[in-house]
């Protein structure tokens, strides 16, 4: 059977001439007000104030098609406007111009992704599947999978215990673990296979080949060039929100190091 990238190229998404701007009141903030903020949050997209609204260009003119069975890793430094792409795609941000296509429903997993921190792991297994549309018997079927697939219950029972209790590691694995328990049209992953441990890395980066090939899309913002090398078959480049290269890894990657080296 040919490989779904090299045969029907089917799209599941498509971001035509996308520009995204964030925009803010620019009059009291200071150091620590909410313009401080927002700056350190888009850090080098450019800015400017018009009558008291500061407005910061996050992603500009980008264009690109995704197809199914790929991995797309998203490289650039930060603030380059790579975890907010992800969440104009996820459809959690409206574009200032240009369009976003997607087939199917796009599902955002990032280390903020939100849980109930007052409940326990066990309660929000079941949410969190429940919420990607999971009946409850599915739910109930992969649980010990997702629990094991963590790892959170390797040294205690804290599956049971609240997740504000969780250090950012132990919430991320379980959060990448409830999201990989089902397939996905579209998985965009911000940062979660930074935390844990390097078997725990190995364990993500294989569910993530397995997305693929039951026909997915995924999506991968990462500062391990080593997870992009391993996981991704395709890179996108991105600095100060624009697309500068879209390419093969290794291609990408040898370039945006070069530049990186410098």
């Amino acid at each position: 059977m040919a490989d779904s990238t090299q045969g029907a190229q089917i799209p599941t998404v498509i971001c035509d001439d996308v520009h995204i701007v964030y925009r803010v009141n620019a009059g009291g903030g200071g150091k620590g007000g909410a313009t401080a903020a927002l700056s350190r949050i888009v850090g080098k997209g450019k800015a400017e104030v018009n009558r008291g609204v500061r407005k910061v260009h996050a992603v500009r003119g980008v264009t690109f098609t995704a197809y199914r069975g790929e991995a797309i890793g998203l490289i650039g430094t930060n603030g380059s406007g790579k975890s907010t792409l992800l969440r104009a795609i996820a459809g959690l941000l409206p574009t200032e111009s240009g369009k976003v296509y997607t087939d199917g429903q796009p599902s955002l997993l990032g280390v903020n992704a939100a849980l109930m921190s007052d409940l326990t792991g066990e309660r929000n297994v079941i949410l969190g599947g429940l919420a990607m549309g999971m009946s409850r018997e599915e739910v109930d079927q992969r649980y010990q999978d997702i629990v094991d697939f963590s790892g959170i219950n390797e040294k205690g029972d804290f599956i049971s215990l609240p997740m504000r209790t969780y250090s950012s590691g132990m919430g991320a694995r379980l959060r990448f673990a409830i999201a990989a328990a089902k397939n996905h049209d579209v998985l965009l992953i911000d940062e979660a296979l930074a935390t844990g441990d390097r078997k725990f890395q190995i364990r993500s980066e294989e569910r993530i080949r397995e997305l693929r090939k039951e026909a997915g899309t995924v999506f991968l913002v990462s500062h391990s060039n080593k997870s992009i090398r391993d996981t991704c078959d395709r890179v996108l480049w991105l600095e100060k929100g624009q697309l500068l290269m879209d390419g093969p890894t290794e291609q990408v990657l040898r370039a945006y190091e070069r530049e990186t080296a410098r």
